[in-house]
């Protein structure tokens, strides 16, 4: 499994040598994200020379996306856009990159090895995919979310696992002012525009690798839209939520004055505005007075930092409650014991499992995506209130989480 790798600009990554199997040119490759498990990783690759490799057989599933100079596959030659999916086990022919090309390269459920000339593998399934995508059309996404102006180019949709890559294209305006979760990965490379959310700033060259569930949004898509080469390992369902608000804290052993005990706590309204500029608000009221214009059930959005503390409140609501299951609407000394009521918080997230989702060969592993149909509970979220990674041209802050 991937770690969390949320908005790092790929400027801030190291240069590598290319590890591309059986092929003879000069290359440098910037690793965005590796699963150190079974081999996965996420590539960013220059080529210093002409690069080129015949035909044979890879140990993954491996995805091109051209984003500067040309690739020519087969013979024949295709220039920025260019898309190749190649299955693992299913024969490649010859690949050519361009001096100077600038390369997205993607490797799933396997390592970079490459065996030249090698002949279809018994359990090989699919076909190579080969795509101009510049002369692709855009199509409205079918579930754009709160408002419409966002728009998709599909690339690769995997029959049996629902892995789906594609290009999405968020126009200018488009705005999303709720927090999201997922029962899949979600992987994106910004290939141009500018958008802004509660981990920071998505424009060109900025990457993130999400894990299943982890909590996300409150996106406002800035000048010239946005766009993403965007990548999961299954069908990308939404699952919303509202009215968010965290708190955290506890007893520090080592914090107080000459190193005594304290108790500590903050709340995601205690970070503030966040950085929010006028134009985002008005775009975030916007995608809810959209939603009511629709006829849907939405609650305003109030800036963290700014109204009351939601942690508050929900805390006196579960004292509340916690004073009533305990049968005492009063305050007076009493001689007799019962138990201690339980504050009621909401739902228990464990009631909001899967019944066998935590038996399977990653039952280890909350991060990791799981099949979900319509009709099955829908798992609680995992909160990131920081990145293993972030580190974007903009602002990061737990806003929304």
């Amino acid at each position: 499994m991937r770690p969390h790798v949320e908005l790092i600009q790929e400027n801030d990554y190291v240069w590598h040598g290319a590890e591309l199997v059986g092929g003879e040119g000069r290359a440098s490759e910037r690793r965005l994200s590796v699963d150190e498990e079974d081999g996965s990783s996420s590539l960013r690759i220059d080529f210093h020379t002409r690069w080129g490799r015949g035909p044979g057989v890879h140990h993954a599933d491996t995805e091109f996306y051209v984003l500067g100079g040309s690739m020519t596959y087969g013979g024949r030659e295709y220039g920025k856009g260019a898309y190749l999916y190649v299955p693992k086990g299913v024969p490649a022919e010859s690949l050519v990159f361009s001096e100077g090309s600038k390369v997205l390269h993607y490797r799933e459920y396997g390592d970079a090895g490459f065996d030249p000339g090698a002949s279809r593998r018994d359990d090989a399934r699919e076909e190579v995919i080969v795509l101009d995508t510049e002369a692709m059309k855009w199509d409205a996404v079918p579930n754009p979310g709160p408002m419409p102006g966002l728009f998709i180019k599909y690339l690769h949709v995997d029959p049996a696992t629902g892995f789906y890559t594609r290009l999405v294209h968020a126009q200018e305006g488009w705005t999303d002012h709720r927090l999201a979760h997922h029962p899949c990965y979600e992987e994106a490379y910004t290939t141009q525009g500018h958008m802004e959310y509660n981990f920071g700033t998505l424009d060109l060259g900025t990457y993130f690798f999400r894990p299943a569930r982890v909590k996300h949004g409150h996106f406002t898509t800035q000048e010239g839209g946005a766009t993403w080469l965007l990548r999961s390992d299954g069908e990308l369902m939404n699952w919303y939520t509202q009215n968010e608000w965290l708190r955290w804290g506890g007893e520090a052993v080592n914090y107080g004055p000459e190193g005594g005990r304290m108790r500590w706590s903050q709340s995601s309204h205690d970070l503030g505005p966040a950085g929010r500029s006028d134009r985002d608000h008005e775009e975030l009221v916007a995608s809810v007075a959209y939603q009511h214009s629709q006829g849907e059930m939405d609650a305003p959005f109030v800036p963290h930092g700014t109204g009351t503390d939601k942690s508050l409140i929900a805390i006196a609501k579960a004292l509340d409650a916690a004073t009533l299951q305990g049968g005492h609407g009063h305050d007076h000394a009493h001689d007799h014991d019962h138990e201690v009521p339980a504050a009621d918080w909401g739902a228990d997230p464990a009631s909001l499992e899967h019944a066998n989702e935590r038996t399977d060969r990653l039952n280890h592993n909350w991060g990791a995506g799981r099949q979900w149909k319509q009709g099955d509970p829908i798992p609680a979220p995992i909160l990131s209130t920081l990145p293993v990674r972030s580190r974007s041209t903009g602002r990061w802050s737990g806003e929304g989480m």
